[in-house]
């Protein structure tokens, strides 16, 4: 490897790590403190160091013996961060922005102006290496897949978000500063970090578990990205610093990918997560531009309620396109060019994210109990065959096929203002020109084989016949028998349900039948799948609602003189009427 002119640093001596409170920024201390060969100075925004218990035993003896000490610093304050880094011959900038935060200002302020100040308090105080923790997100549009991409990528024209943007221009600011008065600099783009004390991704994956929304899968689940274990991130920074301590000078003054060098499907690692946190693995396909446009209706919705701050609360931009997305990069030049190699595997990481996590899962009672190996009610109501598939949206594109079929036949029918018989004709017609025409076609075109029908396209079996019919039949029965029960009188719940289905049959047919079937269509391929989705707090909403109007009417019935309250409990029944005629003492 070619070196730099100068004299190689025996003695690193003290370091100090900006945003040292942060998720990379609290592994990076670790690492540093337990290698015993740093003084690390932890400078971050909040008042107190505030130690875990997970970092007591390290960090809380390592400030007791002087080999850690605490700095409050605001990156935006020139001279609080000459204040922390004086005497340190390596910073390592680990940049934490507030991912909730949408002021474009105060982002800017943040991690381009603080990057600025970082870059002349080190210039001023003779720091000889500044190690600046970027993101992959910088060189992704948002639009493209990224397969195996390097460093030699260009900068999109259009990034994917604002704060990818601004961490593009920190990046120039850091590489355009090296070896400016003896100070040597690299910059190091982990792709999606991961582990304990994450506060992002899995605290995404819990919020969905506990909303419902971790049984989708957007997209077609296919897409591939590259993970990073939070501790390889802090031994890439590690290694890189002693690389640039050597003056190797094919790592200063550029940018690296860091991964765990195992790219897997997204919802493969979103799956393995949410089964060790309790949720089952997601099986429902979601269209991607339908969760985009829910995801930008809800954004608009918040922000017109002035809700700023929870318009991207659980699913951001960022997210969306990491699970509809290929994002996958090549680390060849992090591992030639200063041995970067992960120390944590991707299985072994996800365990410990998992394992730190647990408690998370544990305060929803309802993924501990919860069977969800069992199928959904809406999915057992449906019968749990090829309607509940179609009509639960398992397969987007044939759920989509037969409700685009369906929409074409209510307009041939109801809105092409035809009569039946003669709509019916046309169709005929139609279908036999089709079939006709369909036979003279050869065997490829256009480079394309033609499939033949045979005639056993056309043959209905007995059991098809049978299983169609016996819905009906039994349905039927169903109706007899409660004809046969009203008929008998003295069925008092018989008599009030039928009232209320005639007054809805009544209120229907005051409406158009076009309008009604059309409405039918729309609720039969949207109602369902929103029950699945929110099925627990549907159940719970109907409870309530039962347990609400069993009061109302025990309320009625202990209103009611004593000699009615008598007849009602002879004729109905009921528990209700039981309690009000005791408590009238007769």
């Amino acid at each position: 490897m070619a070196m730099l002119e100068g004299s190689i640093d025996e003695n690193p001596g003290t370091c100090t790590v900006l945003s040292g409170r942060s998720f990379i920024g609290r592994s990076l201390v670790l690492k540093l403190l337990k290698s015993k060969k740093w003084i690390v100075r932890i400078a971050d925004s909040a008042s107190s160091l505030n130690l875990d218990l997970v970092e007591n035993s390290v960090l809380s003896d390592a400030i007791l013996t002087g080999h850690a000490s605490y700095f409050q610093v605001d990156v935006r304050e020139k001279s609080q961060i000459i204040r922390a880094i004086e005497g340190s011959c390596v910073v390592f900038h680990v940049d934490a922005t507030d991912l909730t935060i949408t002021d474009f200002y105060h982002q800017y302020m943040i991690n381009v102006q603080g990057t600025k100040n970082v870059i002349s308090a080190c210039r001023e105080c003779r720091v000889k290496r500044l190690i600046y923790n970027s993101s992959a997100d910088v060189v992704f549009d948002g639009i493209h897949d990224i397969c195996d991409g390097d460093e030699s990528m260009p900068l999109p024209w259009r990034f994917s978000d604002t704060l990818s943007e601004l961490k593009a221009q920190a990046e120039g600011l850091v590489l355009f500063a090296n070896t400016i008065d003896g100070l040597l600099t690299c910059v190091l783009r982990p792709s999606n970090v991961f582990g304990p004390g994450d506060t992002y991704l899995v605290s995404f994956l819990v919020k969905g578990a506990k909303s419902g929304w971790a049984k989708f899968i957007v997209g077609n689940g296919k897409h591939m990205c590259d993970f990073t274990y939070v501790e390889n991130v802090a031994h890439a920074h590690i290694t890189a610093e002693e690389a640039l301590c050597s003056r190797v000078a094919s790592v200063a003054g550029k940018a690296f990918f860091i991964t765990n060098l195992q790219p897997m499907k997204s919802w493969d690692f979103l799956s393995l997560m949410l089964e060790g946190l309790g949720p089952q693995r997601p099986t429902i396909h979601l269209p991607a531009w339908m969760v985009w446009s829910i995801l930008v209706l809800v954004k608009w919705a918040l922000e017109k309620v002035g809700d700023q701050r929870n318009a991207y609360s659980l699913l951001t931009p960022a997210l969306f396109q990491l699970l509809s997305r290929t994002r996958t990069f090549n680390c060849s030049n992090a591992q030639k060019h200063f041995g970067y190699s992960p120390i944590v595997s991707l299985d072994e990481g996800i365990a410990l994210t998992v394992e730190s996590f647990l408690h998370l899962a544990e305060e929803s009672p309802s993924t501990i109990y919860q069977d969800l190996s069992e199928p959904s009610k809406a999915d057992r109501l449906l019968g749990s065959g090829k309607v509940a598939d179609i009509l639960l949206w398992r397969d987007e594109k044939k759920t989509f096929t037969y409700f685009l079929a369906l929409v074409l036949l209510f307009y041939w029918y109801l809105l092409s203002g035809r009569t039946f018989i003669s709509s019916t004709a046309k169709l005929m017609l139609l279908l036999s020109v089709i079939l006709f025409c369909h036979g003279f076609l050869p065997s490829t075109m256009f480079g394309f084989p033609i499939q033949r029908m045979s005639s056993s396209y056309f043959e209905i079996s007995e059991t098809t016949i049978k299983d169609a019919f016996m819905p009906l039949a039994s349905l039927w029965n169903r109706w007899a028998l409660t004809l046969k029960s009203f008929s008998r009188g003295g069925d008092w719940n018989t008599f009030f349900k039928v009232g209320v289905y005639l007054y809805f049959l009544k209120l229907l047919l005051s409406f158009s039948f076009s309008a009604v079937v059309g409405v039918a269509l729309v609720l039969a391929f949207t109602i369902f799948f929103l029950y699945e989705q929110y099925e627990e707090e549907l159940d719970r909403l109907m409870e309530s609602s039962s347990l609400g109007l069993k009061k109302l009417k025990g309320l009625l019935i202990r209103s009611l003189p004593v000699s009615l309250a008598s007849f009602l409990h002879d004729y109905m029944g009921k528990d209700e009427v039981h309690d009000a005629v005791k408590d009238h003492k007769f």
